[in-house]
C-alpha cells in the first residue's frame, strides 16, 4: 500500500506544527510520498509565507525595499530550525535568493521558495530524501502537465526504504524555468504524484476534519460529511465550498484513487473520504438525501420574454453569445415557454450591464426584458435525493413555511442537486431551513 499525504500551510505554520506532521507521518509506513505547502499563519495576526513573498515582489517591481519583509519570512524559517534543532543552511539559501531576485526578479521562482524551503527543513526533520518539485513535475508550454515525463522521473528520484518530500505548488517548463501553479496548487502536486504512484489512497491535510454539510459561520457546528462523491464535491466547490483545489481532484478520479480530507491538529478524526463511487459504503450506511448545502451572494438575473422564441432555431445561442461578447460567464440559464433567463456573477456585468441590455434590445426586441440583482444561488446537494421522491416540491414547502420567497429553481437530469435563488437578505434563513429540516431531524 502506497498513501501520498500532502501538509498545508497550517500543518506547517512552526515547530508544533512541524511536529505533529512528523507524528502522523511515522504513525503509517504506507505514508511514503510527503507533499508540503508554505508556512502559513499561526495567528490571525501572522501573515502567509506565500502572501510576504507576493508581497517583495511587488515592491522589488515598484522600486521599494523589501528588505524588511524578507527579514520577516527568514525570521519565521530560522526560528523553526532552531527550535527544531535542524542543520539546515538556511543563511547561504536566503543569500542564494536575494542574489537571484536582485540579478534578475522572476516572481514565479520568488514566491516557490516558501514551499522549497519549507520542504528542506521537513525532509531533514523526517528523515527522508528531499526531491526538488522542479525535478520532478514538468509543465508543457501551453499549461498542461507532461505525466509521461513526471513517472519516468520521480522514478529516477526514488530510493529504497525512504520517504520522500516534495514541494508542492510549482514544478517547471521545458526550459528549465520555475512555473508557479494557482493559489492552493500544492494540492494539485499531490495528485498529481497520486496519480504517477498508484497510490491506494492520496490524504491531504489541512486545519479542519473534513467537508461539513454547511457553512460553519451560517450553522453552529454544522455535520461532517463522512464521505462524498466527486461529482457532489464539484457541485458544491462550484458554489463555494472550498477545502481542496479543483483541479486536485482530475488526476486522482482518472484512476480512481480515493481523497481522504484529514485534519493535522485531529490526527484521529478518520475526516472525510472522496471517491468516484459511494455505493458499497452507503448500502452498509445509508447516505442523507442531502448530502451538502452550499451557495453564493450577489448574483444578476436577466430575463428575456418573447413570444414564440422557443421555436425560433438557435435563439439561445444568440443571446448567450451577446454575453460571450463582453467575457462574462453564465452560471445558469432557467427556461420555460418563450421565456429564457441568464444568472451571473453581479460582478461579472457591473462594468457592462447596460451594454448587454441594449444588445439584447436591439438584436430580439423582446415583450419583456427584466434585471434582477441581490440574488443569492443556494446549491443542495446530494447523491440520496433521487432515492427521496417529491424532494424539490419539499424543499418548496420548506421555503413557503419560513416566508422565504424563491426566485429561481432548477434541478439536474441526474438528480444530484438543486439549485435555489433567493434575495440575498434571505440567504442564511434559506440555508438554516433547509439544514434544520433534511440533516437535523434525519439525525434524531
Amino acid at each position: 500500500m502506497i498513501k501520498v499525504v500532502k501538509f498545508g500551510g497550517s500543518s506547517v505554520a512552526n515547530a508544533a506544527q512541524f511536529r505533529k506532521v512528523r507524528n502522523i507521518v511515522a504513525s503509517d509506513e504506507s505514508r511514503k510520498f510527503i507533499i508540503t505547502s508554505a508556512c502559513g499563519k499561526e495567528s490571525h495576526e501572522d501573515h502567509k509565507v506565500t502572501d510576504l513573498l507576493y508581497l517583495c515582489a511587488a515592491h522589488i517591481k515598484y522600486g521599494v525595499s523589501y528588505d524588511s519583509i524578507f527579514e520577516m519570512i527568514e525570521k519565521k524559517y530560522l526560528g523553526i530550525r532552531e527550535e527544531l534543532g535542524l542543520k539546515l543552511d538556511l543563511e547561504t539559501e536566503f543569500a542564494k535568493i536575494r542574489e537571484v531576485i536582485n540579478r534578475d526578479l522572476n516572481t514565479d521562482y520568488l514566491v516557490s521558495r516558501g514551499e522549497y524551503l519549507t520542504a528542506r527543513m521537513l525532509a531533514e526533520y523526517l528523515n527522508a530524501v528531499f526531491v526538488d518539485a522542479s525535478d520532478v513535475i514538468f509543465f508543457k508550454y501551453d499549461g498542461s502537465f507532461d505525466m509521461e515525463r513526471i513517472a519516468a522521473s520521480l522514478r529516477q528520484h526514488m530510493v529504497p526504504g525512504r520517504k520522500i518530500v516534495i514541494p508542492g505548488f510549482y514544478g517547471a517548463l521545458p526550459n528549465g524555468v520555475i512555473k508557479v501553479m494557482s493559489r492552493g496548487g500544492s494540492d494539485i502536486t499531490g495528485s498529481l504524484i497520486a496519480n504517477v504512484v498508484d497510490a491506494s489512497v492520496y490524504e491531504n491535510w489541512t486545519d479542519v476534519s473534513g467537508f461539513l454539510v454547511a457553512d460553519p459561520r451560517i450553522i453552529d457546528n454544522p455535520v461532517q460529511i463522512p464521505r462524498i462523491t466527486y461529482n457532489e464535491l464539484r457541485e458544491m466547490s462550484y458554489m463555494g465550498a472550498n477545502v481542496l483545489h479543483d483541479d486536485a481532484v482530475f488526476p486522482v478520479r482518472s484512476k480512481n484513487i480515493p481523497i481522504n480530507i484529514r485534519n493535522t491538529n485531529r490526527p484521529e478524526d478518520p475526516g472525510t473520504m472522496i471517491m468516484n463511487d459511494c455505493s458499497k459504503q452507503d448500502a452498509i450506511e445509508p447516505p442523507h438525501a442531502v448530502t451538502g448545502i452550499t451557495g453564493r451572494k450577489d448574483f444578476t438575473v436577466i430575463t428575456v420574454a418573447k413570444s414564440h422564441s422557443s421555436a425560433e432555431v438557435g435563439f439561445l445561442r444568440k443571446m448567450l453569445t451577446i454575453f460571450e461578447d463582453y467575457h462574462v460567464s453564465i452560471e445558469s440559464v432557467p427556461i420555460t415557454v418563450d421565456t429564457f433567463s441568464v444568472i451571473v456573477q453581479t460582478k461579472a456585468v457591473e462594468q457592462c450591464l447596460y451594454e448587454i441590455v441594449g444588445r439584447l434590445k436591439k438584436e430580439f426586441e423582446p415583450d419583456d426584458l427584466r434585471i434582477e440583482d441581490h440574488l443569492a444561488m443556494i446549491a443542495v446537494v446530494g447523491r440520496g435525493m433521487k432515492q427521496v421522491p417529491g424532494m424539490s416540491g419539499q424543499f418548496l414547502s420548506e421555503f413557503g413555511r419560513h416566508h422565504i420567497n424563491i426566485k429561481v429553481i432548477s434541478q439536474t437530469s441526474d438528480e444530484l442537486s438543486i439549485e435555489v435563488g433567493v434575495e440575498n437578505r434571505d440567504f442564511e434563513a434559506a440555508i438554516h431551513a433547509i439544514y434544520d429540516r433534511f440533516i437535523m431531524e434525519a439525525n434524531k
